[in-house]
């Protein structure tokens, strides 16, 4: 029997590509995004496959629509087997120029939307003693980059929040697990990549960043091999705590381990070609 998968933010990039591949696995979609016309457009992608779908156009900070949602489908299906929160946006700013409103606008997109989720089902998982949580984190969630500091504390909020719910659900048997990408090539970085102004002192360091960024972003997993790595999470009875779906991410993690912290910032330094 297939699963039933939530997924948060699935209107667009690799969260559709999630749910049409899930559609053709046989599993059934149940969804949200304030996206309304990418909504539109993706229940009929998934009425042309024939995958079992209930999508709803919600904003990620409206909790009562979260909670009416989550009614829906339990009414509709029964159960839920995996929660995927995939919602999310990025943050571009040296940390002394960033906007602390828009700041807190993506904290509150980024953290308490997955915890909205996930506190949403939480309850009718653990009286089954069954499903799977999943977020989308970022290499950054634990390797912090420059001109992300805000984006940066969204991710490591969201790794700390799974590493500490993982000890209260796994005894109801329920999985956590977190996606960790670096990059993939969606319009993600570019919708959020503005340089600071004129006569700011990051300026030519920003610049470098984002030419670097760009760059990498050319040779990123696309968005369908992305997700494919995804699926194999959903799909798995017992997932890894910590995924990855580029090579870059797991680089980077791998000499985390080992390296002393001077070396290891002197290499994201002159890989991100920001070295003053």
């Amino acid at each position: 029997m297939g699963q039933m998968v939530v997924i948060t933010g699935l209107a667009d990039g690799m969260g559709r590509h999630v749910a049409k591949m899930l559609a053709k696995a046989g599993h059934s979609v149940a969804g949200f995004d304030m996206d309304a016309k990418g909504i539109a457009s993706l229940a009929a992608e998934l009425k042309g496959i024939g995958g079992d779908h209930l999508l709803e156009t919600i904003d990620i900070t409206d909790r009562p629509a979260i909670l009416k949602f989550r009614d829906q489908v339990l009414a509709r299906y029964g159960r839920v087997d995996t929660v995927l929160s995939n919602v999310g946006i990025g943050f571009f700013s040296p940390f002394e120029e960033a906007n602390l409103e828009k700041a807190l606008k993506c904290l509150e997109i980024n953290v308490i939307g997955a915890a909205a989720i996930f506190q949403a089902f939480l309850p009718s998982m653990r009286e089954r003693k069954s499903g799977k949580f999943i977020a989308m984190s970022s290499l950054v969630g634990r390797i912090p980059f420059p001109f992300e500091s805000i984006y940066s504390a969204s991710k490591f909020a969201v790794t700390g929040m799974m590493l500490s719910l993982k000890y209260e659900v796994e005894p109801f048997g329920i999985r956590v697990a977190l996606i960790e990408p670096a990059q993939v090539s969606t319009s993600f970085a570019a919708k959020i990549h503005v340089l600071p102004p004129e006569n700011s002192p990051y300026r030519d360091r920003a610049r470098r960043f984002i030419e670097r960024d760009n760059e990498l972003i050319k040779t990123a997993p696309t968005p369908p091999a992305a997700a494919e790595n995804i699926m194999k999470v959903i799909e798995a009875e017992k997932p890894a705590l910590f995924n990855q779906v580029d090579f870059m991410s797991s680089f980077f993690l791998w000499l985390n381990q080992f390296l002393p912290r001077s070396l290891r910032d002197a290499i994201l330094v002159n890989h991100m070609n920001i070295k003053v």
